[in-house]
């Protein structure tokens, strides 16, 4: 009689018809809404966030509630089409609070369906908006964070640097440690209490924000039997797939500059046909294509559950942030000239690409953490 195999399931790389009909959706509105032109005069202007664009997302197209499950207002899809999604917003370097909202806000809520329902609903379709109160560099696996303690009359006091997308947040879901332990708690990002703070970033696009909280009323989501685990597991989702962001950033800067030495002449001949400037783009898009399996490989293994699903992140966020800054350097030296300006996008693709190259943990964290998920320790 045949056993059943013990072998892991073959990872799917793959783009099915329906990830390939969101990538058009999402892409031809990005081209109508959100050209180079059109972020590059966002971020000189007091309103960094583009929130129509994050509510035309999310009602014409639904993007806001991809990982929400259907009974809750949402898409019911999976990693890998909020994986497709953040390709074309890393591409666009869309000042939209995907990542905060959609992803890391909404994985920790998913642990407590029952009590983070009504906020999950609003999330989904858009009618709100929320981040996860850690630091943006904060890795997975790291301990829950202390920095915010629960007063007896179940308050919420403390200080947390460097949030993503709290400026546009309408709701804040803090960690924070009170007698009973750790949990995750929902807090109104106007209430009493509340202090943001929003510093000058590197990534304009994508400011953080630094958060106080005195004495705010709050109310608790996840309690201590699953908060570690359900922050551990929103990082993890949230690094697995900023991968795909970081693929999305080599992408563009790998086809536009392709395009720009294809139409810059030298000495009579395009510049793109000098062997030098062919072996560097040959080299790039080497990398670009095993970024983009190491990308899909942790969508992939985040939908399917995978065991190995922590190997694939570790995988994807160690070489696909890499990737991603050379890209996007290469893409600022190769224009020349005109790559140095301000009045070009290319420098919003390297100060995302060096932004994301610390969120959720650095290369050298996560290849780290790498020896340590398969028996190597350096």
């Amino acid at each position: 009689m045949n056993q059943p195999s013990s072998q892991p399931a073959t990872p799917d790389l793959l783009y099915g018809d329906v990830e390939d009909d969101l990538r058009s959706a999402v892409r031809g509105l990005l081209a109508d809404r959100c050209p180079p032109t059109a972020v590059l005069a966002r971020i000189e202007s007091g309103t960094p966030y583009d929130l129509d664009l994050w509510r035309t997302l999310a009602a014409e197209i639904g993007i806001a509630g991809l990982l929400v499950p259907e009974e809750l207002g949402g898409q019911g899809a999976s990693a890998r089409e909020a994986a497709v999604v953040l390709e074309e917003l890393g591409g666009a370097v869309a000042p939209v609070p995907f990542l905060g909202s959609a992803v890391l806000a909404t994985s920790a809520l998913l642990a407590a369906p029952a009590a983070a329902g009504p906020l999950l609903k609003r999330l989904a379709s858009g009618e709100a908006t929320a981040a996860l109160a850690v630091p943006l560099p904060t890795a997975p696996g790291a301990a829950f964070p202390g920095s915010v303690r629960v007063a007896a009359d179940g308050t919420l006091s403390g200080r947390i640097t460097g949030v993503a997308d709290a400026s546009a947040a309408d709701v804040l879901v803090v960690p924070a440690v009170g007698p009973d332990g750790p949990g995750l708690y929902e807090i109104a990002a106007d209430a009493a209490g509340v202090s943001i703070d929003v510093p000058v970033s590197l990534d304009l696009t994508r400011p953080i924000a630094d958060l106080t909280l005195d004495a705010v009323a709050a109310r608790l989501l996840v309690g201590p039997d699953s908060a570690a685990d359900a922050l551990r597991a929103a990082l993890l989702a949230g690094a697995g797939l900023l991968a795909s962001e970081q693929l999305g950033i080599a992408q563009w800067c790998l086809d536009e500059t392709v395009r720009y030495l294809g139409e810059r002449h030298q000495f009579g001949r395009p510049v793109g046909s000098f062997q030098s400037l062919k072996h560097r783009l040959a080299d790039l898009w080497l990398e670009v294509v095993s970024a983009r399996a190491a990308a899909r490989n942790a969508a992939d293994a985040l939908a399917s559950g995978s065991p190995d699903a922590a190997v694939a992140v570790a995988v994807a966020q160690a070489h696909c942030a890499t990737t991603a800054v050379h890209a996007a350097e290469e893409c600022v030296q190769l224009h020349g000239g005109i790559g140095m300006t301000w009045e070009h996008p290319a420098h919003l693709y390297l100060k995302r690409a060096k932004a994301d190259e610390i969120a959720l943990g650095t290369p050298g964290r996560h290849r780290a953490a790498l020896a340590e998920l398969v028996g190597l320790p350096a």
